[in-house]
């Protein structure tokens, strides 16, 4: 659509929006603006909401479809998606930073793997099954879409978090309102683009790039039915507040305080575990909710951990987010900038000691870089081994034995992901199981689409990905015969 960036999806078809407030991306990577692109308001709220209700409710709509006809359009869109992946990532990158070389993995190909993943299931899973009466008769229980979907997403994985949300509930027969985050809209147009030539039927998908002020307004929509959310723990208390008051069901992937245990066999050699230790600590510039930022190490190698993560971090080309060379790009904005060097100058008073990073590169005085940054000597209860920084910054602990290890790693208000460093995997797989986490990894991580993903504690509620992803789309009836 030329001038798409003047619009809304809504209902199947670009809208004008209702107000005049527009929103205006900037790149991480130079300060400058990007677009600029109409902000959802209250108004253009209720009419995306009133669209996923119509084609949720008429008769012969989504929900009413059978599961491999919506499995049928799913796989269209996943394809239509494949062939926007360019325009894609070059919006993913411009507009949160990410280094384009994980943009392409992670923010292309992930997401039409997790759409194409619950199209397949959508075929295969059990909508309806009877069974035998405990009193005599039969029961039959009815999985049922649960309804008018709000999935809100962050901007640190626009692509990847909004498929989280997108794909099980259209698998489910649900209709979905996206309100995509201010910082990260630009994709949200492709992705639209992509729903339509895919023939997604009207209302099914609706796309409201707003702030606050929209979010607030959709998660308490009496046309909703389910809230989808993923983003920080505050908000996600906020919403959660709102959700039991309504009694609306609610998902929330929030914050995450990961601890990387080294065991006392792990092989520290950059080239054994650099990548996988490198990929579970750094990815996205630090910026993803998941990472090993509290890398645990015996008393016995703590020096030799120090000494490997401190040259791993220093490996790292720091750059523009488009440039192939860059693996650390700019964090997402000036205040995400002011808030990570607040964590790092924090840690520097509370006595941890840096042995790089600590201050901005040399030479990139535009955009909103960070070097990579490792703390050590420091203590489990400080400020930046407990609170999410959420940018290039590790902190290096050191324990006294396993059950110390697994005691510091568990000594956190979150318990999100998580990994074990070892020469023996199943070794690493026992102490793996003792950690107070949603997900963890042995020598490895990355969520994996067929699997449950989600946190423990302050980390949320519920589950994404996996059966259990889409279950959290459905409700159940009892049908006694």
């Amino acid at each position: 659509m030329k001038h798409r960036h003047e619009y809304l999806y809504l209902g199947g078809t670009w809208v004008r929006p209702a107000g005049e407030r527009r929103i205006t991306p900037i790149n991480p990577s130079t300060g400058q603006p990007l677009a600029s692109v109409p902000e959802a308001v209250e108004e253009d709220v209720d009419r995306a909401v009133g669209a996923a209700r119509e084609a949720f409710d008429a008769p012969g709509g989504w929900a009413s479809w059978e599961p491999a006809r919506r499995a049928e359009v799913m796989e269209r869109f996943a394809a239509e998606l494949d062939a926007r992946a360019d325009a894609i990532c070059t919006a993913v990158s411009s507009q949160n930073g990410m280094p384009v070389t994980v943009a392409r993995q992670l923010e292309v190909g992930y997401p039409t793997a997790v759409l194409r993943y619950y199209a397949d299931l959508a075929r295969t899973a059990e909508f309806t099954e009877t069974r035998a009466g405990v009193l005599g008769g039969t029961v039959e229980v009815r999985r049922l879409p649960v309804g008018v979907v709000a999935a809100i997403v962050p901007w640190n994985y626009p692509q990847v978090l909004s498929m989280f949300k997108v794909a099980p509930a259209m698998a489910a027969g649900c209709t979905i309102v996206l309100k995509p985050s201010p910082e990260a809209v630009l994709d949200a147009f492709v992705v639209a683009e992509a729903a339509q030539a895919a023939g997604v039927p009207a209302g099914v998908l609706n796309i409201i790039p707003g702030g606050r002020e929209a979010g607030v307004h959709l998660v308490a929509h009496p046309g909703v039915d389910k809230v989808a959310f993923t983003g920080s723990t505050p908000a996600g208390r906020a919403i959660g507040e709102v959700c039991g008051r309504l009694l609306r069901p609610v998902t929330l992937e929030l914050g995450g305080k990961s601890a990387g245990i080294v065991l006392d066999d792990a092989v520290l050699d950059p080239a054994t575990i650099g990548e996988e230790l490198v990929r579970a600590t750094f990815t996205n510039n630090g910026q993803t909710c998941f990472l090993s930022t509290r890398i645990l190490a015996p008393r016995s190698r703590y020096a030799q951990v120090v000494e490997l993560v401190t040259a791993l971090a220093e490996s790292l080309p720091v750059g523009d987010a488009l440039d192939e060379r860059t693996l650390i790009g700019p964090l997402v904005s000036a205040q995400q900038r002011e808030r990570v060097e607040g964590y790092i100058a924090k840690g520097r008073a509370e006595g941890a000691r840096v042995t790089t990073g600590g201050g901005r590169p040399a030479g990139l005085d535009q955009g909103w870089f960070v070097r990579p940054t490792v703390f050590a000597d420091v203590d489990s209860r400080s400020t930046v081994a407990q609170e999410e920084i959420f940018g290039p910054v590790l902190c290096v602990l050191a324990y006294d034995d396993t059950d110390d290890a697994v005691r510091i790693a568990n000594d956190s208000g979150f318990g999100l992901g998580g990994t074990v460093w070892t020469a023996d995997p199943e070794r690493g797989a026992a102490v793996a199981r003792r950690v107070q986490t949603g997900t963890i990894g042995v020598n490895r991580y990355l969520p994996d689409p067929g699997a449950p993903f989600g946190g423990f504690k302050a980390s949320g509620l519920g589950r994404e990905l996996g059966p259990e992803g889409m279950q959290a789309y459905l409700q159940t009836q009892s049908l006694y015969r």
